[in-house]
C-alpha cells in the first residue's frame, strides 16, 4: 500500500549552525535548506537566502567552517561545525575560495612589492636629485637668505661656536675673502667668518654664507692653503649646491616648507642644518667645486696645490675624519688634480707674513 506521507526532495538540514544577520550581535541556531539558493531558516521563519555563487569562506578556527555572502550585510555570517554539512556546502559553493590568495596571488603580491621597492629606490637615486636640480634655480634668493639665517644660528648652537672677531685677524680675513670673491665673480652679498671651533672644517650655507672653523685654520701653514679651501666653498655658493642638497636630503617635508613659506618652523630645517655641516655634497658637486677653486687660485696667480696638501695633512691618506672630505674624492686624488699643470706663483701673496700671523690668531690663540 502506498504511503500517504510526502517527503520534500531537499529537507532542512540541522546540525550545529550559528547565524549572525550582520545588523545585530544576536546569535541564532538555524537550519539550512539546499534549494536553488541556500535558505537559512529559524523554525518556520525564513531569515535569508544566499546564492551559492556569492558565498565565500571566511577565516575561522579549526573545526569550523565560517561563511559570508557578497550580497548580504558585511557582518553577516554562518558558522558550521557539522563536518558533513560543511562538506556539502563546500561542494555546492563553487566560488567559495575565489577571494583566497593562491600561489599566483602570492607571486603577484611579491612581484608588486618588489616593483614598489624598486620604485622607491629609483625615486631616491634619480627622482630626488632630478627634482633638486630642477627646483633649485626656482627658489627665490630672499627665501634662500632666510633659510641661511636660520641655519646660521642653528649651526653656531650645534657647535657651541662664536664668530672670532680679533680686529687684526678679521681685517686679514676680509682681505683674503674679498680677493677670492672678486676673482670668483661673486658680489658683496657674500658673508663669511671664522668660527671658534676645534673641528677642522669649512662649509657654505644657503644665501651666501661661508664659514671657516678655527680648527682648520690652526692646521694651515700658509695663506694659499686656506684660500683654496675658501674658494672651494665659494664654488658651492656659486653653484647653489647647499640649496640643492637641502631639497634633495630634506625630501617631502622641506618641499612643503618651500611651498608654504614655513622656514623657521619646519623640522626639515633642523635636519638640513646638520646635513649642511656633517654631510657632503655629491661627488660631482665636489669635483666641480674643486675645479672652481683651482680656476680662482690660478686667476689670482696663486697655486692650488697647497690646498690639496692641507686636506691630505688633515685627513691622512684614507680621507677620513673631516666632513669637508667625507665622501669626497680621496685626498690623494684631489692633491694630484690640484698639482696637475699647477703653474708657478705669478701673482703677489694674498696676505703678507704679518697678516697671515694675524689671521692665525683671529680667535685669540697664538699665531
Amino acid at each position: 500500500m502506498a504511503s500517504d506521507i510526502s517527503v520534500p526532495p531537499n529537507p532542512p538540514l540541522g546540525g550545529s549552525v550559528a547565524y549572525f544577520d550582520g545588523t545585530s550581535s544576536r546569535r541564532r541556531m538555524v537550519t539550512l535548506r539546499f534549494a536553488d539558493r541556500l535558505e537559512i531558516n529559524d523554525g518556520e521563519q525564513a531569515l535569508a537566502a544566499w546564492a551559492y555563487a556569492d558565498i565565500r569562506r571566511a577565516d575561522s578556527p579549526a573545526g569550523m567552517l565560517r561563511l559570508n555572502c557578497l550580497t548580504a550585510p558585511a557582518l553577516a555570517r554562518l558558522e558550521v561545525r557539522d563536518t558533513g554539512l560543511a562538506n556539502e556546502l563546500v561542494s555546492r559553493c563553487t566560488n567559495i575560495d575565489d577571494h583566497m590568495i593562491g600561489r599566483r596571488g602570492v607571486a603577484a603580491i611579491v612581484g608588486w612589492s618588489l616593483a614598489a621597492a624598486a620604485s622607491i629606490v629609483a625615486v631616491v637615486l634619480f627622482g630626488l636629485p632630478l627634482a633638486a636640480d630642477r627646483l633649485t634655480p626656482l627658489v627665490p634668493e630672499a627665501f634662500e637668505r632666510r633659510l641661511g639665517d636660520v641655519a646660521d644660528s642653528q649651526v653656531k648652537t650645534m657647535f657651541d661656536a662664536k664668530v672670532c672677531d680679533n680686529a687684526a685677524g678679521q681685517k686679514a680675513f676680509v682681505k683674503l675673502v674679498t680677493a677670492l670673491r672678486e676673482s670668483a665673480g661673486l658680489d658683496t652679498s657674500v658673508q663669511s667668518g671664522v668660527l671658534s671651533s676645534s673641528v677642522p672644517n669649512a662649509f657654505a650655507l644657503p644665501g651666501g654664507k661661508v664659514y671657516l672653523f678655527n680648527g682648520l685654520l690652526a692646521k694651515a701653514e700658509n695663506a694659499d692653503e686656506i684660500a683654496g679651501v675658501l674658494a672651494h666653498e665659494l664654488g658651492h655658493l656659486k653653484h647653489r649646491d647647499s640649496m640643492r642638497g637641502l631639497i634633495h636630503n630634506g625630501g617631502t617635508s622641506f618641499l612643503i616648507g618651500l611651498l608654504f613659506g614655513d622656514i623657521t618652523g619646519s623640522s626639515a630645517l633642523i635636519f638640513g642644518s646638520r646635513t649642511l655641516v656633517t654631510s657632503s655634497h655629491s661627488r660631482e658637486a665636489e669635483t666641480d667645486a674643486d675645479h672652481f677653486a683651482i680656476d680662482v687660485m690660478h686667476r689670482l696667480g696663486r697655486p692650488a696645490k697647497p690646498t690639496g696638501e692641507l686636506l691630505l695633512r688633515v685627513t691622512g691618506k684614507e680621507g677620513k675624519g673631516l666632513s669637508i672630505i667625507s665622501s669626497h674624492p680621496l685626498s690623494e686624488d684631489r692633491l694630484a688634480r690640484m698639482s696637475r699643470q699647477d703653474p708657478p706663483a705669478s701673482g703677489p701673496p694674498l696676505l703678507t707674513s704679518e697678516e697671515w700671523r694675524s689671521l692665525k690668531a683671529i680667535c685669540g690663540g697664538k699665531s
